[in-house]
């Protein structure tokens, strides 16, 4: 591939790796910049709405993913204190009506398959323990200064892509000073055996459970191996690192037997090991880029997780950049700020509406009830059609 094809992408998270497999589909030469010595299968469990599972069905990444993931057949929200379901989101004909299917899977997993296609892409050289650490913009593209440990080097590209997640080092570098804001939340997540569970929690659904100042995830991953749980509670203390280790104790104080039924508790005993990570988001930056720089995913546009978006938007970010990238025989700058265009205000929506439906899941007193009686008069395909305009999104 032509030296003149080559663009830099730093972060081989999911925004980074598809980005590199969407460019290289395109037939630009991506050089991937990782600054972790190795990619861990670190993280939690991620949702893959229709709009996501689109664009890796696209990169051939089906048969790869299989083994992997389970199609939630529905999603069943109960109330905290008494386990009644007040509504229920069928599934079952997500892949009629959005042309795609829906998909829960360990982000370990996720970003194992993209790793390997993306090594096994000629396209794409990855480097890992490298980081991009600045940058500089000339008329022929962008010069990316490298680390190495010790060792320091310069890549230069037609243009340079930020996926280098929420403490972005290339937002700073760009000049974006609002940094990422701690919104008081705490999740607490962990992993078990599907055979510790009860039998009704290893079944094909995503549970959620809405509590006061608090709610509960829980569904299978791994190909139904497993179970990935995430507990969400009001929090003054921030965890900034994705692998603060929990106590058992602490949860179950958290989610205590006057809020939180029985059949809830049951589960959040199971666990022995738990990790906790605070919760962070910004208000829409002013500019995700400039000449031949642009930033994805988190870099752009930190999210909270209640919309269950924060992979789909760096997965659909990294679709939309090659599309734009190879639409037209005009200047990258230019293809750049195209895409930015067309990110901008769906990933503000999402932003926003992310922030509300966390406020909505932790309501208390009168306002839960009024909240609780909505859900019910709605129904669940109502409730589903809401989100029409998130899952049925194409490139």
């Amino acid at each position: 591939m032509a030296a003149s094809r080559t663009i830099i992408v730093a972060g081989a998270g999911i925004g980074g790796l598809t980005a590199a497999l969407a460019l290289a589909a395109h037939e630009f030469r991506v050089v991937l910049c990782e600054q972790a010595e190795r990619l861990e299968e670190v993280g939690a469990g991620i949702q893959l709405s229709p709009n996501a599972s689109r664009v890796l069905t696209g990169l051939g990444l089906t048969e790869k993913l299989a083994p992997h993931i389970v199609a939630p057949q529905a999603v069943s929200i109960r109330l905290a204190q008494s386990a009644r379901e007040v509504a229920r989101i069928a599934f079952d004909d997500v892949s009629f009506r959005y042309g795609a299917p829906y998909w829960v899977i360990h982000r370990g997993d996720l970003q194992a398959v993209l790793h390997e296609a993306a090594i096994a892409n000629p396209d794409i050289a990855l480097h890992l323990g490298t980081q991009v650490h600045d940058f500089a913009l000339h008329a022929h593209g962008v010069t990316a200064e490298l680390r190495h440990g010790v060792t320091a080097g310069n890549e230069r590209g037609i243009a340079l892509v930020g996926a280098d997640g929420v403490w972005s080092t290339l937002r700073t570098r760009l000049g974006e000073t609002p940094r990422p804001q701690f919104r008081n939340r705490t999740a607490w997540r962990a992993l078990v055996d599907a055979e510790r569970v009860r039998e009704a929690f290893r079944a094909p659904i995503v549970h959620l459970w809405l509590g006061q100042d608090a709610h509960l995830v829980h569904y299978p991953v791994c190909g139904g191996r497993r179970i990935n749980i995430v507990a969400i509670v009001v929090d003054r203390e921030q965890h900034v690192r994705w692998s603060t280790p929990g106590r058992r104790e602490e949860v179950l104080r958290l989610f205590g037997p006057t809020g939180w039924a029985r059949a809830a508790r049951e589960l959040l005993e199971v666990p022995d090991e738990w990790l906790k990570w605070s919760l962070f988001d910004c208000a829409p930056l002013p500019s995700w880029g400039r000449g031949a720089m642009t930033l994805i995913g988190d870099a752009a546009h930190p999210m909270l997780p209640f919309l269950a978006q924060g992979a789909a938007m760096a997965i659909e970010d990294g679709a939309t950049l090659a599309k734009c990238l190879s639409e037209k025989d005009e200047a990258v700058a230019t293809a750049l700020r195209r895409f930015e265009h067309r990110r901008r205000k769906r990933t503000a929506r999402v932003q926003r509406t992310a922030r509300k439906t966390g406020d909505l899941y932790h309501l208390g007193g009168p306002l839960a009830f009024a909240r609780n009686l909505t859900l019910m008069a709605l129904g669940g395909e109502k409730l589903r059609e809401r989100y029409d305009w998130l899952y049925d999104w194409r490139v």
